[in-house]
């Protein structure tokens, strides 16, 4: 990177206290928090930084509400120490502005931290082209600039993080130079270094290896044999383990005096005697004789070269990878997740990334797991042996003999192995080291759970910003940039999956006259976006069917089935609707998939298809043996979805009988209560609508009509979703759709209920002439059977004509719907007609007969048992009592439903109770109380998109506020809620503006 005018003598250190110096003049870097924003941005080298990863970084969980504020004015102090001579009208040059985070653009000479890798990575040039010496020397140089505890005077999680990785890689890169000084003979040198840092570290192990090493070859085997004996005890005491098989073995090798330890393995350069002593005859001094060197394997795949995004996760695995001589052993991280997700170029890059930290090599082997016969164990130890330089005659034949061989080479040394595409715990066990200087990464498309003391990482899908750079990266940044917007699609289209991100843009760099957009149609449609997704020899289906072919038959069969249903998920019941089996056997096979990452598991008992392996089980169903069960599969999670909605209906309309009038075939859930049969319907509610959807799409006869049925009657049953005011769209969308099938094929009892729970949905919206012509409707189409619903239907066109001010035609509809719920027994109906007509009684100036209406309702409702009944009875009675002047009773009663209303998250009543206790205290001067209920109420209709419930909130705050005496405030709620009726033709609009217009914002 070039160095700007403004960087030059400047110079930065992290590897003890952060400072920083211009031309040799130390500089006020501030306080520890703005040192540790410093240390952030130099630790990134370059890299943005959004505020969120600094206020995360620095203050954590404990961020001060204005820690935005306080990081903007940290980063501007800082940019004025950095370029002090700049004016405040130019853009800063170092610590600049990236969208909306900060970057800090110096060149790598700057920064201690970066120096020191240099230093490094000459060494082990050094080291590998033989020049021990030089390497040494590096080191050193590089363990120089390390000037304290790294990072000294920055403060929080991000600092204590990287003060730790700095600390580790310090001593790794120490431990390193010992090893090198005990190879060129200056053991009698390093032993009072070593004394220092083992007594400083007591627990890593390599360190007193090589404090036992220099020992012994300085004739001093009584002290190595207690520095063994001192170890051994620190570890049992602090940790409860024995040490490692390296350590072991030195000891047994001390122990047993072997020669070959007396010997460094390179001598120090030999050096030419004096020409004085030449001519006396003088012999020239012998150098040491050379031991025989392990080679230096390097097996790794070619390195990615256009590695796109995964920044967090590779940071995760290096931090886990590079941890040495710890307690918990060999470090291993087993990555696993769906085919073309990316797991073994994640495994190849993180790898190359980590040759610095494995100085002795890198060992790798493609296990096949997902072909029909895996690499065996056996011959995957022999190629590593061989590749540690051992002769084929001397490698032993059993698997735990080469096991055993293959750890004790490794012993004491830094290696890293990498096991792709494992098919199993069993197949990998013997081939991980067992040196705690070593470490492994295991690739697999199955979660390997029992592979001892792995680190288990679900490589997922890409981010969508990293799935847009790595399709930039193929196709052409600039071919990327010029259609942003096409390029999102595309890549969503592929579901961020790598494999299919690479594979089109692959094809759009081959064909220079496609664009971005063109390729949007060709991937819309789901039947063909699999043949899209091929170019050469990659194909994601090819890639999937890998591993579809490693399932047993139950697998493969719940594969194709569970992917048939257009839900976003499905839980463990319903799929054990489909297949036709027990709930614990059916979680069984799904779990199995999830280990498979052929499923995934986004909730505790539910699960969902990746978009395109969707797409591929389906084809493999259409295309399997069973083509012909898909239909019977999804009849059954019909079924399933409806015994459930059944049970739901009835515990939260406890004795409304309409439940008893669906077509149910089968059982469904069984709830304990009607909070938790409430909460069930909302979880499911994106499944149960396209369960309906679905089936609309589907009959084409009246053969189907059955299932065309259970689709209307899980409709009605969802009715309690009506009430959380949540689902109103997706509602009004799959009952027209419902009901368009229905006129279709000539079925009247579904198109009943598909204009009952229509008119219910526009009624809900105040769209009332059309919910009285739905509700009409269905009466006309009522037989026998249905009289029930047309109860239902009864009552609701008596609401409806009640609403639109029509009073008298209201209370006539209710002694109709009273009739006709009395004569099927139905009494729940009937103490639903009494409560709501109430309202029309006292419009009309009947109190007493709306009092007796309404207590009436709430006796019968109280008889039943039913709560639900029993919080609207309430809720009626409240509003007659507070109109006749009963105001404490009234209060009683709307607290009494308000606590059933928002425990059962009936929130369109919840609204509702608000407003009358709000108008009942109004009418009590308490204006206070007024609103404060007032607002909740307000609150609620906006969350839940209820316009109508939003006016009348509105106007009652209004009120509210007119007699707290803030009248522009009151004016202003008012306006908006005469506003809101207006636009749904609400008869309230004229009662608004007469009152507006005459200026009595309090009435």
């Amino acid at each position: 990177m070039a160095a700007h005018s403004s960087e030059e003598g400047l110079r930065f250190a992290l590897l003890g206290p952060v400072q920083a110096w211009r031309n040799g003049v130390e500089l006020d870097l501030g306080t520890p928090l703005q040192r540790s924003i410093l240390t952030m941005l130099l630790l990134r080298e370059g890299r943005a930084v959004t505020p969120a990863e600094m206020i995360d970084a620095v203050w954590g969980e404990d961020a001060p509400p204005r820690a935005l504020g306080a990081l903007r004015t940290y980063v501007s102090r800082l940019r004025a120490v950095l370029e002090p001579g700049r004016s405040p009208r130019t853009r800063p040059e170092l610590l600049t502005s990236v969208g909306r985070g900060y970057a800090l653009r110096l060149s790598d000479a700057t920064l201690d931290q970066v120096l020191f890798e240099r230093g490094v990575q000459e060494a082990e040039a050094a080291r590998r082209s033989g020049d021990r010496h030089g390497a040494a020397e590096s080191l050193r140089a590089s363990l120089a600039l390390c000037t304290g505890e790294p990072l000294a005077g920055a403060v929080g999680p991000y600092a204590e993080h990287q003060r730790g990785r700095l600390v580790e890689r310090r001593m790794s890169v120490l431990e390193t130079l010992m090893d090198l000084d005990l190879e060129l003979g200056r053991h009698a040198d390093v032993v009072s270094e070593l004394v220092a840092l083992t007594a400083d570290h007591p627990l890593r192990e390599r360190l007193r290896a090589q404090l036992m090493l220099a020992y012994y070859r300085c004739g001093r085997q009584a002290d190595a044999l207690a520095v063994f004996a001192e170890t051994r005890a620190a570890l049992i005491d602090e940790l409860g383990i024995e040490p490692g098989p390296g350590l072991a073995t030195l000891h047994q090798r001390i122990l047993s005096g072997d020669p070959s330890l007396t010997v460094a393995t390179v001598a120090a350069p030999v050096r030419q005697a004096p020409a004085k002593s030449l001519e006396q005859g003088a012999e020239p001094e012998a150098a040491e004789p050379e031991a025989p060197e392990l080679p230096r394997p390097a097996q790794l795949p070619a390195a990615v070269n256009d590695f796109t995004g995964r920044r967090h996760i590779v940071a995760r695995l290096r931090t886990l990878l590079s941890t040495q001589a710890s307690a918990d052993g060999v470090p291993v991280a087993a990555i696993s997740g769906i085919g073309g997700v990316g797991k073994t170029a994640l495994a190849v890059h993180l790898a190359h990334t980590m040759q610095d930290l494995f100085p002795d090599g890198q060992l790798y082997a493609d296990l096949r797991g997902h072909s029909e016969e895996p690499t065996a164990p056996e011959s995957v130890l022999a190629a590593f042996l061989r590749g540690l330089g051992l002769p084929p005659d001397v490698i032993p034949d059993g698997l735990a003999e080469r096991s055993a061989l293959f750890r004790s080479l490794l012993a004491e040394r830094r290696m890293l192995v990498l096991l792709d595409n494992a098919r199993d715990a069993a197949q990998v066990g013997h081939l991980l080291p067992g040196s705690t200087g070593c470490a492994a990464i295991v690739t697999s498309r199955h979660k390997l759970a029992d592979l001892a003391s792995a680190r288990l990482v679900d490589l997922d899908v890409m981010e969508p910003d990293e799935a847009l750079s790595l399709f930039g990266t193929v196709a052409g940044a600039e071919r990327m940039a010029a259609e942003r917007a096409a390029a999102m699609d595309v890549v969503a289209a592929c579901g961020f999956l790598p494999l299919a991100v690479r594979i089109v843009a692959a094809r759009l760099a081959a064909r220079p006259s496609w664009t971005v957009a063109s390729l949007v149609p060709r991937l819309a449609d789901e039947r063909r976006r699999l043949d899209e997704l091929r170019v050469g020899n990659l194909a994601v289906e090819a890639t999937f069917a890998l591993g579809y072919g490693q399932l047993a038959p139950p697998q493969a069969r719940a594969f194709r089935l569970l992917s048939l249903p257009d839900g976003p998920d499905i839980s463990v019941g319903g799929a054990a609707a489909m297949l036709e089996l027990h709930p614990t056997d059916a979680e069984d096979i799904l779990e199995s998939l999830v280990d498979a990452s052929l499923l995934e598991a986004p909730a505790p008992g539910r699960y969902r298809f990746h978009d395109l392996l969707k797409l591929f089980a389906r084809r493999t169903s259409e295309r399997g043996a069973d083509a012909e069960a898909g239909v019977p599969a999804l009849r059954r999670l019909l079924d399933f979805y409806l015994g459930c909605a059944q049970s739901a209906h009835r515990l939260a309309y406890e004795g409304s009988m309409v439940a008893d009038q669906l077509s149910v075939s089968g059982p469904g859930h069984t709830f304990a209560s009607a909070d938790e049969a409430v909460a069930w319907l909302s979880v499911e509610a994106e499944s149960l609508f396209a369960a309906i959807s679905q089936t609309a799409a589907q009959v084409t006869d009246l053969q189907e009509e059955r299932a065309l049925l259970s689709a209307a009657d899980l409709l009605l049953a969802m009715e309690p979703l009506l009430e959380s005011g949540s689902h109103a769209r997706e509602f009004e969308q799959r009952t027209r759709e419902t009901l368009a099938a229905a006129q279709r094929l000539g079925a009247p009892s579904s198109e009943l209920r598909c204009r009952y729970v229509l008119g219910r949905v526009l009624f809900g919206a105040n769209r009332l002439a059309e919910a009285q012509e739905e509700f009409q409707a269905s009466l006309s189409l009522a037989v026998e059977g249905d009289r029930i619903v047309s109860g239902e239907a009864l009552n609701a066109l008596a609401v409806v004509a009640g609403r639109r001010r029509r009073h008298e035609e209201a209370l006539a509809l209710f002694d109709s719907a009273r009739k006709a719920f009395r004569e099927i027994g139905a009494p729940g109906g009937e103490a639903l007609t009494l409560s709501y007509s109430a309202r029309d009684h006292l419009f009309l100036g009947q109190a007493e007969e709306a009092i007796a209406a309404a207590e009436q309702g709430l006796a019968i409702f109280i008889e039943i048992g039913s709560s639900a009944g029993t919080a609207r009875a309430r809720y009626h009675l409240g509003m007659v009592l507070s109109r006749v002047g009963r105001l404490n009773e009234a209060v009683h009663h709307h607290a009494e439903c308000l606590a059933f209303f928002r425990a059962s998250r009936q929130r369109v009543w919840e609204q509702r109770v608000c407003s009358r206790l709000a108008e009942t205290f109004i009418t009590a001067g308490r204006f206070g109380d007024a609103t404060r209920h007032a607002e909740q109420a307000l609150m609620v209709s906006r969350e839940i998109g209820h316009p109508y419930g939003e006016a009348l909130s509105l106007w009652v705050l209004g009120r509210a506020l007119t007699g707290q005496g803030d009248v522009r405030r009151s004016r202003d709620c008012l306006q908006r809620a005469h506003d809101i009726f207006e636009r749904l033709g609400a008869p309230e609009a004229a009662d608004l503006r007469a009152l507006l217009d005459r200026g009595r914002v309090g009435n």
